[in-house]
């Protein structure tokens, strides 16, 4: 962080009477601290806010001293693109989740993550779609798109967002849905946070009492056969049925295979829909249950350690067939750590139902998202970065199969080539919304977006 940069920062105090912290303070250390660790990367103040007019004060205050400016939800991005060497503008403070008088929908606050829905919307048998952990932000997951075990069933979690509150570049504060503003809701929609800051957004709110699901564990010496046999059930799966798999290690080092279905239809037929996958080979651990939404969101809560150093890449396969099970296998025969990971999320049903122009998302076909995942100490040795990203990028460039670009929500923050194929025939219509509400760029820090069309 640059001397000018500082200064600007610690002028903040006196424009913004009691919402910024700065180093050394606790609360910047808590908004600061987020899942994946950054390294060389020292914001110069952070602004806490609680309200829209909060927002808008502090992108004046970043605009009037040049700052660069970051976002920070649920701060869970493998990216960190929460932080910068400039300001954050922090919405943790904004949480609330309120169900309309009807349950029909729920106005989220730009900071609330799948936890604080589940925690409203469990209790009366409701859910909104999310992804497949509850410490995730909504608004960063939806705005890039939302993949999730509810997602042959009700779609991408963007396929269920009906509005958003907006605090644009200019400071100002505006509705945007399917009517009003039309064109930023487009673009809101998979565009990633690249066009304002979203305060609060409305969710379509589904009846939901329960869902099947469980973690199956199996040896990693049966993943062939165990991720044959699970692809096979799939094909022929009701839009209900999503499977999510990962390849990883124990605390103790072994490899594992984890299969997870989730049954999100009529609760009386989810043992018998989800019975065959306790069957795909040795079951070491784990079983079938019914549970509530929020408890299948809180499964991998475990599994998530943050302050990690943690580097990702990602591809889209049409399918998981026998050379992609080749390449996972592979790829984790020959890793470099026991953070090394393999995730699998499944693209199908309703999602698929939605064509391409009407959302920004560019990738309306049944697919499988590969989310390759390393994370490490940050005392680790100096050669483990370029050692766990050799293994990633050679583990994506294995699949010979891959679809062109990926999701953006995993996409780096340089990689523009690929975000370009990622939007497919939406790039251009997107460029042309970004130039119009964001001419400047303010918001750079969010997922990458095509430099052309």
């Amino acid at each position: 962080m640059s001397d000018t940069i500082d200064a600007a920062c610690r002028g903040l105090s006196e424009d913004l009477l009691g919402l910024v912290s700065l180093p050394g303070d606790g609360r910047y250390a808590a908004a600061t601290s987020i899942w994946a660790k950054q390294v060389g990367v020292t914001p110069g103040a952070v602004v806490h806010c609680r309200t829209a007019r909060d927002v808008q004060d502090a992108i004046r205050a970043a605009r009037e001293r040049e700052l660069p400016l970051s976002v920070r939800g649920g701060g869970h991005d493998w990216a960190g693109r929460a932080l910068c060497d400039g300001l954050v503008i922090d919405l943790s403070g904004m949480r609330s989740v309120v169900l309309s008088p009807d349950r029909s929908s729920a106005t989220i606050g730009g900071g609330a993550r799948a936890a604080d829905v589940v925690a409203v919307t469990d209790p009366h048998g409701l859910a909104v779609v999310a992804g497949s952990v509850s410490s995730v932000g909504i608004a960063g997951l939806t705005l890039g798109g939302g993949y999730g075990p509810l997602i042959g069933r009700f779609g991408l979690a963007i396929d269920n967002m009906l509005a958003a509150e907006v605090v644009l570049a200019d400071g100002r504060i505006v509705h945007a849905d399917s009517e009003t503003n039309p064109d930023l809701f487009w673009a809101l929609c998979g565009g990633g946070g690249n066009f304002g800051v979203v305060t609060a957004m409305r969710h379509r709110v589904h009846e939901l009492p329960s869902v099947h699901s469980g973690m199956l564990v199996y040896p990693f010496s049966e993943a062939h056969g165990v991720l044959e046999r699970c692809s096979a059930l799939m094909a022929e799966a009701a839009d209900e049925l999503t499977v999510q798999h990962t390849l990883m290690a124990d605390p103790s080092g072994a490899m594992l295979v984890l299969v997870v279905p989730t049954w999100s239809g009529r609760p009386e037929e989810g043992e018998a829909r989800l019975r065959p996958f306790t069957r795909l080979g040795t079951l070491l651990a784990g079983g079938i249950e019914r549970k509530s939404y929020g408890a299948l969101l809180g499964m991998f809560d475990p599994y998530i350690a943050n302050g990690l150093q943690t580097v990702m890449d990602s591809c889209w396969l049409p399918s998981l067939d026998r050379n992609a099970i080749d390449a996972f296998v592979y790829a984790m025969e020959n890793t470099v750590s026991p953070g090394c990971a393999i995730i699998t999320h499944e693209f199908r049903g309703a999602a698929s139902s939605v064509t391409e122009a009407a959302t920004a998302f560019g990738l309306r076909r049944d697919h499988l998202l590969v989310e390759i995942l390393a994370s490490f100490p940050d005392q680790s040795d100096a050669g483990d970065m370029p050692r766990h990203r050799n293994w990633m990028h050679a583990t994506r460039e294995a699949f010979a199969a891959a679809l062109p670009g990926g999701y953006p929500n995993f996409l780096g923050k340089d990689e523009l080539d690929r975000a370009r194929q990622s939007y497919g025939g939406n790039a251009g219509r997107l460029m042309e919304i970004k130039h119009r509400y964001d001419p400047d760029n303010v918001f750079s820090s969010a997922i990458p977006l095509p430099r052309s069309a």
